[in-house]
């Protein structure tokens, strides 16, 4: 590992370029150690090449370091030193630049945020001035991170407030949870630290881009598991659908010393909406199971969905079969039990539509968001209603480590 730091800011001269070399702790390293996975497609230790890029998504601490280095560190008191935001979508952008899953889940997090504000004033139910009415798409979302770790979506939106009329602006804070759990066993085998679902898997910097998992029918989701140092141990993964149908299953030879695996089985589409569940066993032991929602779709092509479509995409795949090979064989033996009410259940709403359609999407999406916060843009008719330039952590919020003016005399910007 090489690590190179810059010279000092009186040495450069104005406006100079910086040698590539000279960024600091930009790092190159390789791995020879071979995989030892059973499915060619798993990843289970570094590339070969690894080379950190500035990207505070992922961390922070280069971007603050270069700066330090340029123009003195800033006092730790300062407003969003540790916060970071990214913004993912504007409203210029237009809805055309989102996917229908997108859309759904971002309407869906506006919703939460104007449930939140309307049961602010507790014990005044015919008070309706913290009630409000989206209008139109969201305006703006950002990704909100705090010391590199996430913690949620911003969404802005327009709503009117019930008591005034008055349009305003309000921006929620939506916080995602984990249903990872480890089964209690005193297995020394189980090395198994960590377990998720999601899309855009991230070999490199070991995420998901697709932050918070944000899925849809038609993805084409990653299970990836996180693993302690130890003895090679096989594990037989396991994935299951809302109705209990055992949608894939696969082995994964984990050698001693990887630290993360992932396979995307190849499952058909449109996956079946509801809560999914994924488990890991040893020798048919459980050794750990995570939860995650594939949220059905208010939109098509970025249009309210219509029913024919809703039947298409909400109704699982062609016979209930998301591959060639049908494990529903194992279900005894997994204590899976298909029961016919909850089939029937599922194709009911399968052709649900409007606000029937739109209670389905907050009721799954409930069981991992929730509303952690909601401010508004400007004044608001709402007492308790807190401004979003005076809190720590909206979009809008103080942030000076971000802020860029005009050039100074020396050539600098700060």
């Amino acid at each position: 590992i090489n690590i190179y730091s810059l010279p000092p800011p009186s040495s450069l001269p104005v406006h100079s370029t910086i040698p590539l070399p000279l960024f600091p702790l930009l790092s190159l390293s390789f791995s020879l150690s071979p995989s030892l996975s059973l499915l060619p497609p798993q990843q289970t230790s570094r590339p070969t090449f690894f080379a950190r890029k500035f990207e505070a998504s992922v961390n922070q601490e280069i971007v603050t370091q270069l700066d330090s280095f340029l123009f003195g560190p800033y006092p730790q008191e300062t407003p969003g030193l540790q916060s970071y935001w990214e913004n993912v979508y504007d409203e210029t952008d237009s809805v055309a630049s989102l996917s229908d899953s997108q859309l759904t889940h971002y309407h869906a997090f506006t919703r939460m945020g104007l449930s939140r504000a309307a049961t602010s004033l507790q014990g005044h139910p015919d008070n309706n001035s913290c009630r409000y009415i989206s209008r139109g798409h969201p305006v703006s979302v950002h990704l909100y991170f705090l010391s590199d770790v996430f913690q949620g979506y911003l969404v802005r939106q327009h709503a009117s407030n019930l008591a005034t009329s008055q349009l305003e602006t309000l921006e929620t804070w939506v916080s995602h949870s984990n249903h990872f759990t480890l089964a209690p066993t005193t297995n020394t085998l189980n090395r198994l630290q960590f377990a998720e679902v999601g899309t855009d898997w991230d070999a490199k910097e070991r995420v998901f881009r697709n932050f918070g998992s944000l899925l849809g029918p038609t993805e084409e989701p990653v299970a990836m598991q996180r693993w302690g140092r130890g003895q090679n141990v096989t594990v037989t993964v396991v994935w299951v659908d809302p109705t209990n149908v055992i949608a894939a299953t696969y082995d994964i030879l984990v050698d001693g010393g990887t630290e993360y695996t992932h396979y995307r089985p190849p499952l058909s589409v449109p996956l079946r909406p509801g809560v999914w569940t994924l488990r890991v066993l040893h020798h048919w032991n459980l050794l750990a199971s995570t939860s995650f929602v594939v949220s059905p779709l208010e939109y098509h092509d970025q249009q309210p969905i219509r029913q024919e479509d809703t039947v298409k995409l909400h109704s699982g795949p062609v016979r209930n079969s998301y591959m060639e090979q049908s494990f529903h064989g194992l279900n005894p033996i997994l204590n899976l039990p298909v029961h016919l009410g909850q089939v029937e259940e599922a194709e009911f709403k399968a052709s649900l539509t409007g606000a029937e359609l739109q209670s389905w999407v907050d009721h799954l999406l409930s069981g991992v968001w929730s509303a952690a916060d909601v401010c508004s843009q400007g004044p608001s008719s709402c007492p308790v209603m807190q401004r979003c330039r005076e809190t720590g952590w909206s979009a809008l919020s103080p942030d000076p480590k971000s802020d860029l003016g005009p050039p100074r005399g020396s050539g600098r910007i700060r």
